[in-house]
């Protein structure tokens, strides 16, 4: 860490959701000055930043003077893009929104996804990829991280009640390893990046913690869960009823698979502390007995 990238000012979009609170609080911890952009500063979450020291800007996706003004002056920027809530175009139009906003920022982070860039033809990856051409041609210093699967996504709710089935479901081969990364780690790059941003100036990175097999996940997640959980796998066709979407990111991780080289980021960046699935599960609560 340089003694400049202790007096920037980084602000972060979604610093209230689960990879902007994790930029926010890593930032905050490398000694930045953290802008946390929201669009509910009343939250529990936003009170939460502040506790830690950041500064709570209310901003909305949808209101570009917002954030224009809450950017104004800003060193750094943690930016991220979701169609989840909306959809694909909403996305790159708020993506390339904030984007623009930013003119006047150092240096751009923008969280992506791994494989974007290389017409995976899956719908909320190629959105982000939408958004990364516009950043490319902005005229402002940029690095993107293709994250890999979430880890996260195995705490929320629809998860949680196969768990407590004891079953561990994915549409996916029980023996097709998936490289996976928590939004901690997430948040910890970003902040290393932000830190040393001619290293990084120009960069496109996918980023992983872990590579494991369904089988291996639900071998973890007996261990913390204190129950036996055992692996299904979930017809494709069960969740293309649901979502196109995720029926396509689910062939695409099936049929071509994410490689990241895990060992590499490790060896390379020993700074970011990632972590395995298994200590990640183990520092988790699991309400599923």
């Amino acid at each position: 860490m340089t003694k400049e990238s202790y007096r920037s000012v980084v602000a972060v979009a979604g610093a209230t959701g689960a990879q902007g609170g994790a930029a926010a609080r890593s930032l905050l911890a490398q000694g930045f000055q953290v802008r946390a952009l929201t669009r509910t500063p009343d939250s529990a979450a936003a009170h939460a930043l502040r506790g830690l020291g950041a500064e709570v800007h209310a901003a909305d996706f949808d209101d570009s003077k917002s954030l224009e003004a809450a950017l104004k002056g800003a060193d750094g920027l943690f930016a991220m893009s979701t169609p989840f809530g909306s959809d694909p175009e909403t996305e790159v139009r708020q993506g390339i929104d904030l984007l623009e906003a930013a003119r006047g920022v150092g240096h751009i982070v923008f969280t992506s996804a791994a494989h974007a860039d290389r017409g995976t033809g899956i719908p909320h990856f190629e959105s982000k990829y939408r958004i990364e051409r516009h950043l490319h041609g902005l005229g402002v210093p940029w690095t993107i991280l293709g994250p890999a699967a979430f880890m996260d996504n195995y705490t929320v709710e629809w998860s949680l009640e196969s768990l407590r089935a004891g079953r561990f479901v994915l549409p996916m081969p029980a023996d097709r390893p998936l490289t996976l990364i928590p939004a901690r780690d997430i948040g910890a790059f970003a902040a290393h990046v932000l830190g040393r941003p001619q290293e990084f100036a120009g960069r496109r990175i996918d980023i992983a913690s872990d590579k494991l097999t369904c089988l291996e996940i639900a071998e973890a997640l007996t261990s913390v869960c204190g129950r036996p959980i055992v692996f299904e796998r979930l017809p494709i066709a069960h969740v293309e009823a649901f979502s196109a979407d995720l029926a396509a990111m689910f062939r695409y991780f099936t049929e071509v698979g994410l490689d990241v080289d895990v060992d590499a980021l490790r060896r390379d960046f020993p700074e970011v502390r990632w972590q395995r699935f298994g200590t990640w599960a183990a520092e988790r609560t699991w309400p599923v007995s």
